[in-house]
């Protein structure tokens, strides 16, 4: 994808987006990521997300929304890797990370509220490509999603064509 910032982009195409609020943390070596939205909504149960990364993830942005869960990680090294392998842009994660120290070594962008060591259940309960709504906006699946270290912006039109 393009070279943006979201703060650019705001100025350029107000109207257009979304400015999700800022309470994420940035994890990973990749600073700015941009693509298609993936959905997935679940409760301290990461099974969907394993499912989800192991898909080609070419263009796209899973957003995950954890229920702001502090209590466990949905994403660690191995999920971030796995997403790094299979292509993926970027990761929103509503909810925590692990293994920060080796994620921020690796060719990834998340942003996460924060970190727990704790992982998670595994259950397979969740539900994929549904609107999720968290940060102050709904996030739909097919929308696009740009984020940067200054935040994130959300768009129902690819703005970087």
């Amino acid at each position: 994808m393009n070279s943006f910032t979201t703060a650019d982009l705001w100025d350029e195409h107000e109207t257009l987006l979304s400015c999700v609020a800022p309470i994420f943390n940035h994890f990973g070596n990749k600073k700015v990521f941009s693509g298609i939205i993936r959905t997935i909504k679940l409760f301290e149960d990461n099974s969907f997300v394993r499912q989800q990364l192991e898909a080609d993830g070419q263009g796209k942005v899973l957003v995950i929304d954890g229920g702001g869960s502090l209590r466990c990680a949905l994403i660690g090294d191995q999920l971030a890797a796995l997403a790094i392998q299979n292509n993926w842009e970027g990761i929103i994660v509503n909810g925590c990370v692990r293994d920060s120290q080796i994620i921020n070594s690796m060719n990834i962008g998340i942003k996460a509220l924060n970190t727990c060591p704790a992982k998670s259940v595994k259950r397979n309960i969740g539900e994929i490509d549904i609107p999720v709504k968290f940060g102050g906006i709904t996030f739909t699946s097919e929308d696009y999603i740009y984020a940067d270290v200054d935040g994130i912006l959300v768009s129902k039109l690819n703005l970087l064509k």
